[in-house]
């Protein structure tokens, strides 16, 4: 299916409404607006000629043969439209005012996360995880003192969060996933069946629920429960009032286009090798099929146009033919409504880099990330570790309570992959007894099988609260191969993030005691995000969930958009993605961004589609 539209016939369509990236939120709001009779256009920096089977399987091609596997490391090196790569993180050193990677790192903390630009966004490496936030996330500032509270609450977003779960093909079971607030109309079922527990996940499970933590005053009982995910299942026929649910692609184990039965890859990350975990690209063959909607790849919206009415005019582009030659043309494009749906980093980028700071100066301010804390240990037993999708269930225990006025909460995943991510596993493990232990032969191939099958490793998602000093600016000093300004990150942990890394260091002590498990953590001070705190010392990986940069709010005093996420500046602006919320809680940002995605688009195709009443007579 080709994506591709000549960038002169694009300047010649009146367009309604411009989107700048083609990720989940860009290709919700394109989507959304379509199938409303609107007439759309999508601007994407990265690559990507085909949505096909043949263009996803080079990515996949990419990414086995590639000898660092991280999450971009399916995508081909790009400098006309780079992308951060977790190999390349290294703060900016006195004497040295460069970097090798294309966020500049102006510290304190040195951050990991990254995000894809190729046709699709980030949903082509993310995890798949779809969790709606809780109730009280959303009213940190009321109930807690901490952080702020959102101009709209979860009643408010509820509706969009089952819109969200149906374009993502979400599996879960509502019987798994009210907990601490969350709740549903009655009646409502998921679009497919929960994905069943890993053995791992039993085991963990056999021990573990029932034991209780004490958090301050607040005793949290820990239960492991199945994780919601945009993954496709068995279908649920009760969807839907008893209409049941046809999943994007087949249910079978046969490749198609858009993606086949979850079968239990381990390697779900970046891609999934059958195409079972959602990604934007099948929205986007979806808004293709509405006749409505064009798609140039490979063009860079450069700079952001606004006239004297404060209405953004048109976006400059540069469109480059290829990934090795920084030679490009440019031009501009226009429409009614402009969209930027990059990601957060690069909404930010994109505005300071023409000068659009925002009246209160708060364009790239208050950047949040969730802190990811890994710890790993031995299981007693085998447990059948590096089998299912990568995180089948977690622990939802610790999201919750009257401690969240001390510190963070955290969100606990069971990790199926094992030592993978802290350590390097199975590669590792193999070094390490071959040149350490002197072990080959059988007796290799055993001890493997035993060290493998025996790991765990727990992810503690921390939230932090939006701070102002945490932010994306740019530097005339740093550009790319195009000339584009780069993103410069000046951003650090506070001490309410710190207190919940520092309790889930404690829980993850106390589980491993728990279980009987071998606690094989350990954190060097030489590895990026290393942070010494009360005297312990830990490695703070970045969540990849960027968030706050264009901050919601209920005036344009205190915020860069509105609840309909409409700059206030400039009225016929967007500003869509997880930048637009004041807080991130202990969920993955994916379902939450869709929810507002879907939000928006309805405003913007309210605004666009009705016809202002005519008066007849005096």
């Amino acid at each position: 299916m080709p994506a591709q539209i000549d960038h002169a016939a694009a300047a010649s369509i009146d367009y309604d409404v411009l989107v700048v990236g083609s990720g989940v939120s860009g290709a919700i709001v394109a989507r959304s607006l379509a199938e409303k009779g609107l007439r759309v256009l999508v601007v994407e920096a990265g690559p990507g000629d085909e949505l096909s089977v043949a263009d996803y399987e080079s990515y996949l091609t990419r990414f086995y043969g590639a000898a660092a596997k991280d999450n971009n490391a399916a995508y081909e090196v790009n400098p006309n439209a780079p992308m951060p790569r977790s190999p390349d993180v290294r703060r900016l050193q006195p004497g040295h005012p460069d970097s090798t990677g294309y966020l500049i790192q102006n510290g304190p903390y040195e951050m990991d996360s990254t995000y894809t630009r190729v046709l699709g966004g980030t949903t082509m490496h993310w995890e798949g995880k779809a969790l709606r936030m809780l109730p009280e996330d959303f009213e940190m500032r009321s109930r807690f003192g901490q952080g702020r509270d959102w101009p709209i609450g979860y009643d408010d977003l509820e509706p969009y969060y089952r819109q969200a779960e149906f374009e993502l093909g979400v599996s879960a079971d509502v019987a798994d996933q009210a907990f601490y607030g969350i709740t549903f109309p009655p009646g409502y079922e998921f679009p497919m069946h929960g994905l069943p527990k890993s053995y791992l996940d039993q085991i963990i499970a056999r021990d573990l629920d029932g034991t209780e933590i004490q958090l301050h005053d607040t005793t949290c009982t820990l239960s492991v429960r199945p994780t919601a995910q945009a993954r496709n299942g068995v279908p649920n026929a009760a969807y839907d009032d008893g209409l049941g649910f046809i999943p994007v692609g087949a249910v079978s184990t046969h490749q198609v286009d858009e993606g086949g039965r979850c079968q239990g890859n381990i390697n779900c990350v970046p891609l999934c090798p059958v195409q079972a975990k959602y990604n934007a690209r099948k929205t986007l063959a979806a808004s293709l099929d509405t006749g409505r909607v064009d798609i140039l790849t490979q063009t860079i919206a450069s700079q952001v146009h606004v006239g004297a009415d404060g209405l953004v005019s048109h976006i400059d582009y540069q469109s480059y033919g290829s990934t090795t030659s920084p030679e490009h043309v440019t031009g501009s494009l226009r429409a009614r409504r402009y969209v930027l749906a990059a990601n957060p980093v690069e909404n930010a980028r994109l505005l300071l880099a023409s000068g659009l700071p925002g009246s209160n100066g708060l364009v790239g301010r208050n950047l949040m990330d969730h802190a990811y804390l890994l710890t790993w240990a031995l299981l007693p037993e085998i447990a059948g570790t590096m089998r299912g999708s990568q995180c089948t269930s977690g622990i939802e225990d610790l999201r919750a309570g009257g401690f969240r006025e001390r510190h963070a909460a955290m969100r606990v995943s069971i990790h199926n992959d094992g030592w993978a991510w802290p350590t390097g596993s199975p590669y590792t493990d193999l070094v390490e007894l071959v040149d350490d232990a002197n072990v080959y032969g059988a007796a290799l191939r055993r001890g493997v099988v035993d060290r493998i099958s025996r790991q765990l490793m727990l992810s503690f998602m921390v939230e932090l609260m939006p701070e102002t000093s945490n932010r994306i600016t740019v530097d005339s000093r740093y550009i790319d191969a195009m000339g584009n300004l780069r993103p410069v990150l000046s951003y650090s942990l506070p001490e309410y993030t710190m207190d919940g890394v520092a309790a889930s260091r404690r829980i993850s002590r106390r589980i491993f005691q728990r279980l009987g498990a071998e606690d094989k953590t350990h954190y060097d001070p030489l590895d990026p995000g290393y942070v010494a705190y009360q005297g312990e010392g830990f490695v703070v990986r970045g969540g990849n969930h960027w968030a706050g940069t264009h901050m919601m709010g209920e005036t344009s005093h205190d915020s860069v958009v509105d609840v309909n996420q409409r700059s206030w500046d400039h009225q016929n602006l967007y500003l869509v993605g997880p930048g637009s919320m004041p807080s991130i809680g202990t969920s993955n940002t994916t379902l939450t961004l869709a929810a507002l995605s879907f939000k928006t688009a309805e405003h913007i195709a309210a605004e666009l589609t009705t016809r202002p009443s005519v008066t007849i007579g005096g």
